[in-house]
């Protein structure tokens, strides 16, 4: 399997300093060519926010670590997969701040990017632009119900950067 034979072909989201690679599930034969994309892609960390359905050792040991943050097809994420998610984000580019963070579901339409979407706006794009943003790279991304959820999500400032440091401190 070639590269190009991924599709919809992986597209990085990048904002703020945090990048996201958004992807279709690979499975046990195509693995060698999606550590390939990540890898050029510095991706340190793969979520999977669908069912696991391929063996991940060899991600492990390429360094490249698998989360799994599964949620139901076609809906919004529940609270603790979006807290989970966002703990995540904030070790990984707090520790390694030009890594990538991948982030799949079955099509890579669906719940990947809604957790890019939240990411974004956590960093404080409005929802719209977030979706608007992703849809530019990635045709078809984020269904009707996930869109109202998306609409309703409020940010609470979880991934913004403060005095140039995530979740920094300051003693005065």
């Amino acid at each position: 399997m070639r590269l190009k034979d991924i599709r919809p072909a992986p597209c990085e989201i990048e904002y703020k300093n945090m990048k996201f690679l958004i992807t279709d599930r690979p499975t046990d034969q195509s693995i060698h060519t999606y550590i390939q994309e990540l890898k050029k892609h510095k991706v340190r960390d793969v979520v999977r926010v669908c069912e696991p359905s391929y063996k991940i050792e060899e991600l492990k040991n390429e360094g490249i670590n698998v989360t799994d943050l599964e949620f139901d097809d076609g809906t919004p994420p529940p609270v603790q997969i979006v807290e989970e998610w966002f703990e995540l984000l904030k070790k990984r580019f707090r520790e390694n701040p030009d890594s990538c963070v991948a982030v799949h579901c079955v099509a890579g339409l669906g719940r990947a990017p809604v957790m890019v979407a939240l990411a974004l706006i956590e960093l404080g794009m409005k929802y719209e632009d977030a979706v608007d943003f992703i849809r530019q790279k990635r045709r078809g991304a984020i269904n009707a119900k996930q869109l109202a959820y998306l609409e309703k999500y409020r940010p609470k400032s979880r991934l913004k950067l403060k005095n140039g440091h995530k979740n920094a401190c300051c003693l005065q």
